[in-house]
């Protein structure tokens, strides 16, 4: 369930990139353009665009590096198959709260927020699984990280306070 998992997470930040790409040549071209120069001292285009092409660009690198760390991850659990007594990075997580919606929490490197759904083939209890990407970083993943089965966890969330308990971890 995790390598197909990860498949999903990899195209979606490919086509990320791709489109990310684009847009960052478009603002470095517009920066650079001709008819960017600035005729006066409140012409800003071309620093504006300039500003831009950087932002997209370090963005683009940042998709590279989450991409080379999923590809990183997979390789891991391609290794290592069994069932974890911990959460740490790689771990699907279910809170007692998400059962009826089929919703888990995937422990990974990058792509925080990143939803979808996987369908179970062959021997499963649940024909679909809705994942949502957390990152050890987010307080809901600060908060999962190390327990085990049956822990209770307790997270604040704004001004709420979230206590549950997790029932299943891969």
């Amino acid at each position: 369930m995790k390598l197909p998992l990860i498949k999903k997470i990899l195209s979606y930040l490919s086509e990320e990139l791709n489109i990310l790409l684009v847009a960052a040549n478009n603002a470095h071209l517009a920066a650079t353009d001709e008819q960017s120069i600035a005729e006066t001292q409140y012409d800003t285009l071309a620093i504006e665009a300039g500003y831009l092409a950087e932002g997209q660009s370090r963005r683009v690198g940042e998709l590279k590096l989450a991409i080379t760390a999923f590809e990183n991850l997979a390789e891991m659990l391609k290794q290592t198959s069994d069932r974890h007594q911990y959460i740490k990075l790689g771990s699907v997580v279910q809170l007692s709260q998400d059962q009826s919606a089929n919703q888990y929490f995937f422990i990974a490197p990058a792509a925080a927020g990143f939803r979808c759904s996987i369908s179970c083939d062959i021997g499963c209890d649940i024909k679909e699984r809705n994942f949502t990407v957390i990152t050890p970083q987010s307080p809901m993943g600060k908060a999962l990280l190390n327990k085990s089965i049956e822990d209770e966890v307790a997270i604040k969330l704004g001004n709420s306070q979230l206590n549950d308990e997790i029932v299943y971890l891969e």
